[in-house]
């Protein structure tokens, strides 16, 4: 078992609010749900290694993202919820790599936050570029300073 800045409760504390103020300052001009995929891999640690107190802070992070963003409360958290119980075990029995599944999860995760944005707010031109750059800046962060 790997550990990495997302296990020190402090680390992530400080991570998550850095989080909630660039999404409060980003969603005036255009990046609605930055860094909403590193988030989703705290959530996934947090609940594979029983950090409860550290996954309520992760889900409140998560629904200062919706807010800001115009999603319905707490569907990032379902939606995270769903991908951890569902998909992440079809993925490890699948693929062999360990050092690309965090990155595998990010992009999974953001196919369906594109799917729960097209269903309650429709899509547009835009919002695909701002997916796509989320991802980028996500898998970025993540590999980099994670």
């Amino acid at each position: 078992m790997t550990r990495n800045n997302l296990d020190n409760p402090i680390f992530l504390f400080i991570f998550l609010l850095v989080t909630i103020m660039i999404n409060t300052v980003s969603s005036i001009h255009f990046l609605l749900i930055m860094l909403s995929g590193v988030c989703f891999i705290a959530f996934y640690t947090c609940i594979k290694r029983k950090y409860l107190y550290s996954l309520l802070f992760v889900v409140l992070t998560f629904l200062f993202i919706e807010i800001n963003s115009g999603l319905r409360p707490l569907s990032l958290t379902l939606l995270s919820l769903f991908i951890y119980i569902f998909i992440i075990p079809s993925i490890h029995r699948m693929m062999s790599f360990s050092s690309l599944n965090e990155f595998i999860y990010i992009i999974i995760f953001y196919l369906g936050v594109f799917l729960i944005w097209t269903m309650t707010i429709g899509i547009t031109d835009d919002f695909v570029a701002i997916i796509f750059v989320n991802i980028i800046i996500d898998l970025l962060f993540f590999g980099v300073l994670i």
